[in-house]
């Protein structure tokens, strides 16, 4: 059997960590390979010692062509445009040196016409939404028109017909004899994609298999060590005291009469289809965006939320839906980011921070999260994605938030860690805290939610009860 790849016997550590110990993996060609693991389980220090960013401290990697890769967090560069980030390094030139813009553009046209993504060449990142900028990833990974590409959570910002877009450019690079290694967290895409899937746990592969001689359960226990009987637990009960109130909420050109009331214990979910605004929303009640009508009202008083910090007095917080963009300070450490929006009277004492309460608290708020890391010094950026987001989760908890908006709060995050956000979810709306969570995760949001409003083009366009509602019932309000 020919292989386009094999690592034999890798291993690498960082300071304090083992991130992989005695890894080994084949990839056929013509193949998509799945490899799964929780968040710190070494998928991406795995990928980065196959594409050359890593070197193995032991062991060995062997590459048979080019490989490309499209990382978990976009590496785009937002102030330049969409030609620019694919062929940076590669730009066509004139006789005499300069970078050929007509040529440029062209090339450009021909590969996002190829792949059917409906995005001009001269616009800028900056302007594009998550899911767009998501797509042009992808774009830059199929130029290079490599024998392997390895794609690390690349549906996490898409939606459902995006996700079938991106599936069937999958299929034609499968056809053409390339090798895709399909890093995720869904366990249904393994079964929708993938031929063979890897699973790593704390560094070790712990199995191999053809993914027809598998099951989601049997994946998820290999992923965990543990068998997870409970995805959604819901121990919450909704009082009848509503403590947020939406009324007519408008930002022209955005989005227009949004109504809501989320009361004390209640998780209330928020569905739609990318780009029907729900993001929007949860900035404007934050203060992020300056609504232009509406009314917001906070234990049935009205209130101006002008700026985040006003909203973070009035008990609130935000978890927004890109944690590198706009969450996490990322050369900062685990703790400053923390800290960040807790520095208030609990912890300074006549202008001097009490730096041993506040790193007493911060460790508890990162146990409780199990959030893995060596030490609270290391810098955030370090850690994978998942603790990440644990980290920024545990930022708002340290505020002790009435109201929590969590806009898609387990993006990016294993089945494991996924529970342990749910359960923590729960447990807040169970001590009285109303709970407002944007998800594109159907199972998620029906799961969790005690009633889910469905938004459309900016508008409301249905509210449901989270136990009765069925995913189609969502589909049937998102999309008609």
């Amino acid at each position: 059997m020919t292989y386009l790849l094999e690592v034999e016997e890798v291993r690498k550590a960082f300071p304090g960590v083992v991130a992989l110990d005695g890894v080994s993996m084949r990839v056929k060609p013509g193949t998509v390979h799945a490899l799964i693991g929780e968040n710190g389980a070494g998928k991406s220090t795995l990928m980065k010692i196959i594409a050359g960013l890593y070197r193995p401290d032991a062991g060995r990697v062997t590459v048979r062509g080019r490989t490309a890769m499209i990382h978990q967090e976009l590496h785009l560069m937002p102030s330049m445009t969409v030609a620019e980030n694919i062929w940076i390094g590669r730009e066509p030139l004139t006789r005499i040196g300069l970078v050929d813009h007509r040529a440029l553009a062209r090339r450009t046209r021909e590969l996002l016409a190829g792949l059917q993504i409906d995005i001009h060449p001269d616009e800028r990142i900056a302007d594009l939404t998550i899911a767009g900028r998501q797509m042009i990833e992808i774009a830059r990974a199929v130029s290079y028109e490599s024998d392997i590409l390895i794609m690390d959570e690349p549906t996490s910002t898409l939606s459902d017909r995006e996700v079938d877009h991106l599936f069937g450019i999958v299929a034609d690079l499968k056809a053409r004899g390339s090798a895709v290694i399909y890093i995720t967290h869904r366990i249904n895409e393994v079964f929708r994609i993938a031929g063979e899937v890897s699973v790593l746990r704390d560094g070790r592969m712990v199995g191999s298999d053809a993914v027809e001689s598998v099951d989601g359960d049997r994946l998820i226990t290999m992923m965990v060590g543990r068998e997870l009987t409970q995805l959604f637990p819901k121990n919450n009960t909704p009082t009848d005291h509503v403590a947020l109130s939406v009324k007519n909420l408008s930002l022209t050109g955005t989005f227009s009469d949004v109504s809501f009331d989320v009361r004390a214990g209640e998780i209330f979910g928020i569905a739609g289809l990318v780009g029907s605004r729900r993001t929007e929303v949860a900035e404007t009640i934050f203060g992020l965006r300056r609504a232009t009508s509406g009314e917001i009202l906070i234990d049935g008083v009205p209130v101006t939320v002008d700026s985040p910090s006003t909203a973070i007095q009035r008990g609130m917080a935000l978890l927004t839906e890109d944690r590198k963009m706009s969450g996490l300070f990322m050369p900062l450490s685990v703790q400053e980011n923390m800290e960040v929006t807790a520095l208030d009277g609990r912890f300074i004492t006549i202008g001097f921070v009490r730096q041993r309460k506040l790193l007493a608290a911060c460790a508890a708020v990162a146990g409780t999260l199990r959030v893995k890391t060596p030490d609270l010094v290391e810098p955030v950026r370090n850690l994978s994605g998942g603790n990440q987001q644990k980290v920024l989760v545990g930022r708002w908890l340290l505020t002790s938030p009435r109201i929590l908006i969590l806009d898609e709060p387990t993006r990016g995050i294993d089945v494991g860690a996924k529970a342990d956000i749910h359960r923590l979810i729960s447990g807040l709306a169970a001590e009285g805290a109303a709970v407002v969570m944007i998800s594109s995760e159907m199972p998620e949001i029906l799961g969790m939610s005690d009633r889910v409003m469905v938004m459309r083009e900016g508008r409301t366009a249905g509210i449901l009860d989270g136990r009765a509602a069925s995913q189609v019932d969502l589909m049937r309000l998102a999309a008609h």
